[in-house]
């Protein structure tokens, strides 16, 4: 039996088009708009949705520095106007529960310029290094269709789930690189300083030295007479490159030979395409233009090659191709995300498929960061338990070979 469904689709400019439909499912609805060459993102049975609101914040009880006020205000803010406050005594108030003098200061400063007869967006846009493109353009989009309460309850959770997933990617590294440090200081005590003292025993050139001990104390004289030009250059090194990553051609590069590294790579890879659908999701749930949307998310990826395909990607979406098909054209993004998109255009629920696509991103990567550690810690505990085994070792065998001297 026909029904009416309301649909939200793209059209070909990039604009967002809303409207009703007469059809038997929600597959023939996205199925009519294709052939309208509108691209569909949301198709749902009866009215429009744009009251509803089903997101439920839950805000991470710690965060350091930018990240902890942006989420503070953005979550106080929901709260305070899904409340029904109007917007300037919604900021007074978050301006007056904000702790730190800073961001107090920048709130006031939002609300002397909101006063002004700015909008909210722009407000916000005068203080880049707390809002990005992303949040600001989510703002206006919010002020446009007069929901501001919805997209920062949608603001909320995409920076909480970021927040979340970064925090994850941080902790789960801190170990193994802990640990090798500890293990590089470890062999650099040992030979520059323990063995020394060892080999002023066998300065009698007449005692017979084991042969690892000998190798032991030759990689001990080495480690004394070069750590200091050792460690200059590779200060200079490290400086150098760091000089060349921060450049076009060198951070193009890194990034690609990042993708490249076993194991690491899928992690990198994976953990970008969850960003980036989960700010498209947020996005386009929004009615932020898509083409508009893939500009915006593209800012927000760490990934130089793969926030360069997405100019590809948006040029075949000005063309009507969808976003699906440009995306796997780029081979930038795993094979699933194509395939995942082009579902959410059938069906016309993109939108909800971003959201989908990040949720399983996240958990990919997740699982790749935990398969990354599993492998490199043992590795690293085997390497330096090989070395420190081995000069240990070679200092047991000096210490026999005195005794049986002495016999």
């Amino acid at each position: 039996m026909a029904s009416a469904y309301f649909f939200k689709a793209i059209a070909s400019d990039g604009k967002v088009r809303t409207g009703t439909l007469t059809a038997d499912s929600e597959r023939s609805v996205a199925s009519e708009l294709r052939r309208q060459g509108l691209i569909p993102v949301q198709v749902s049975a009866g009215a429009s949705k744009k009251g509803k609101t089903g997101i439920q914040i839950r805000l991470p009880a710690f965060d350091r520095g930018k990240r902890r006020d942006v989420l503070f205000f953005t979550g106080e803010l929901s709260t305070l106007l899904n409340a029904g406050i109007p917007l300037d005594r919604a900021l007074s108030i978050t301006a007056e529960l904000t702790e730190r003098a800073s961001f107090r200061a920048l709130m006031t400063d939002v609300l002397r310029i909101l006063k002004g007869g700015k909008s909210l967006a722009d407000s916000l846009a005068a203080h880049p290094s707390h809002f990005s493109e992303l949040y600001v353009n989510m703002v206006r989009a919010g002020e446009a269709s007069g929901s501001l309460a919805l997209i920062f309850e949608r603001l909320a959770e995409f920076e909480r789930t970021r927040d979340d997933l970064r925090a994850y990617i941080v902790s789960s590294m801190i170990y193994p690189i802990l640990l090798s440090l500890v293990g590089v200081a470890s062999v650099f005590i040992l030979l520059n300083f323990v063995v020394p003292r060892f080999a002023q025993i066998f300065s009698d050139p007449h005692l017979k030295i084991p042969t690892p001990t000998l190798l032991m104390m030759q990689a001990s004289q080495i480690v004394q007479d070069w750590w200091v030009p050792f460690a200059i250059t590779l200060a200079v090194v490290i400086v150098v490159f760091y000089t060349y990553i921060q450049t076009t051609a060198g951070r193009l590069w890194w990034d690609t030979f990042r993708l490249r590294v076993p194991l690491l790579g899928d992690a990198l890879r994976k953990a970008e395409t969850s960003r980036f659908a989960r700010a498209m999701g947020t996005l386009v749930a929004s009615s932020v233009p898509l083409v508009a949307s893939i500009g915006i998310s593209r800012g927000i990826l760490n990934n130089q090659l793969m926030a360069g395909s997405l100019e590809a990607v948006a040029q075949g979406v000005k063309r009507g191709e969808g976003i699906a098909t440009p995306l796997r054209r780029t081979g930038a993004f795993p094979a699933l995300a194509g395939h995942l998109l082009a579902v959410g255009e059938e069906t016309g629920r993109l939108d909800a498929m971003f959201y989908r696509m990040a949720d399983i991103y996240e958990n990919e990567t997740r699982t790749a960061i935990r398969r990354f550690t599993a492998l490199f810690e043992p590795l690293i505990i085997l390497t330096m338990g090989i070395l420190i085994g081995s000069l240990i070792l070679s200092l047991l065998l000096a210490i026999t070979s005195i005794n049986d001297v002495n016999i």
